[in-house]
């Protein structure tokens, strides 16, 4: 049932509505003046909450501000023995939901509620389904790093530039070209999104630039590719350092001259497409091995931006984790779980080899398996990574044999490998120096499963 906050100085009102909302099975807790009810509101999630105007120490109009700063979506009721029709429309500028006489109509006031609910409920809905339809959410954080890419997108996004994003795994790079084509001039063009570490060399070429029926054995029909899909938009070039030589020399001509070839034809096709480009690697060092073309490189990265890990801007923790938790709660329709400040803490002491999409992870664990609240003994309990922090006699105390300490590590060390690679099989198996069918046995044993 819904929480509901009555914020008054006089006991008997507070009292009086109390027994009322109860008596509709809601869930009430009660504030004397505005000071008390700002930390009640700062520790708790309420649905409702019901503001006297004239109180001491300070005004309701001045509490109904400082409630909208910190949860501005809350629907507040304003409630007062003086209102006049001036107040009213002040109360609804600033934010209110609705505008009450005392001594309140009982059936008013239950039906001001329940609509309030409704609108709050929508609210969340709308919310949960635009998350569902769109990737393209606020870039959190207020570390130096992440203002100043903040401040970049805003300037490079209106241009026609071209921008190479860089940075590890789960950092958050396709968010960073999300917001470039959301505030560019193309924003009402598709965003065409390519992980290049995820095609097969053989098929890159067909899945850029499409190809013809009959090109090839399996091309029983037309297709149109990546680049034909994103015209008048954005192509979002994922993993740019896997793509093989021999596309990365078709994807350079593509970029000067504007116009592609589908696979088994002659005819060129022009293309009006801006192209973001990301990757995980140092391109200089695959330049510098053979592994990457300068020519590319030097087109792709007119605008360079880098995207730090987790573990470089640790005070976004607090800030990250307790928007997850908020958006997790609300994708599962659970009551909202507060996160103490000792469990926050804790979490900045881990080292996240994932990155955000590790963090978002563990904060979905710890609010499935946690109680009312998210606390340090659930991060001890829970996160995995803690296990870092033991003394390794207390890790090694753990097994009796040596197969099983064997068989843990050897998990764990490709579970670590396949999340830095972004589950790429082929490229993991590359990089243990162990066949992919090999690979395939050890996760069907050890049960590993890509988290979504």
């Amino acid at each position: 049932m819904a929480n509901i906050l009555i914020v008054d100085d006089e006991r008997s009102i507070r009292n009086t509505l109390r027994e009322i909302l109860e008596y509709e099975k809601y869930t009430v807790d009660e504030a004397p003046d505005g000071p008390a009810a700002l930390k009640l509101i700062k520790d708790n999630d309420y649905d409702v909450v019901l503001l006297d105007i004239k109180m001491p120490r300070m005004d309701g109009m001045e509490v109904l501000e400082k409630i909208k700063d910190i949860n501005p979506e809350v629907p507040v009721i304003m409630i007062s023995g003086h209102g006049t029709i001036e107040t009213a429309v002040e109360a609804v500028k600033k934010g209110a939901y609705d505008f009450i006489s005392k001594p309140p109509d009982l059936n008013r006031l239950l039906i001001t509620i329940r609509n309030a609910l409704d609108k709050s409920n929508l609210i969340t809905e709308t919310k949960i389904l635009k998350r569902q339809v769109t990737k393209t959410r606020e870039i959190l954080g207020e570390s130096p790093a992440i203002q100043k890419i903040k401040e970049t997108i805003k300037r490079v996004a209106p241009t026609e530039a071209r921008v190479l994003i860089t940075g590890e795994n789960g950092t958050g790079k396709e968010l960073v070209a999300r917001w470039i084509h959301e505030l560019s001039n193309r924003a009402k063009g598709p965003f065409i999104e390519v992980n290049c570490a995820a095609i097969p060399t053989d098929l890159i070429e067909s899945e850029l630039f499409g190809h013809e029926k009959g090109a090839f054995t399996s091309a029983i029909r037309q297709r149109i590719g990546k680049f034909e899909q994103a015209n008048g938009g954005t192509l979002f070039l994922d993993e740019i350092g896997d793509m093989s030589l021999a596309a990365q020399a078709k994807v350079l001509r593509a970029l000067q001259e504007n116009r592609i070839t589908r696979v088994g034809s002659e005819k060129d096709v022009p293309v009006d497409v801006r192209v973001v480009a990301a990757t995980n690697k140092d391109l200089i060092k695959e330049i510098e091995e053979g592994r990457f073309r300068m020519d590319l490189y030097h087109r792709l990265s007119v605008i360079l931006i880098h995207v730090p890990s987790l573990n470089e801007r640790k005070d976004d923790i607090p800030l990250l984790a307790e928007r997850f938790v908020k958006e997790i709660c609300e994708d599962n329709k659970m009551p909202y779980k507060k996160i103490t400040p000792k469990a926050l803490q804790a979490l900045r002491e881990i080292e996240w080899s994932g990155n955000i999409r590790e963090l978002h992870n563990v904060i979905e664990r710890l609010v499935i398996l946690s109680e009312e609240k998210i606390t340090e003994d659930d991060v001890n309990r829970y996160v995995f990574s803690t296990a870092a922090k033991q003394d390794p006699v207390e890790i090694f105390e753990s097994f009796s044999r040596f197969q099983e300490y064997k068989d843990f590590m050897e998990k764990k060390f490709i579970e670590f490998k396949l999340k830095a690679n972004n589950w790429n099989v082929s490229k993991t198996a590359e990089e243990l120096d162990i066949q992919r069918s090999h690979l395939y046995n050890k996760i069907d044993k050890y049960d590993l499963k890509r988290s979504v």
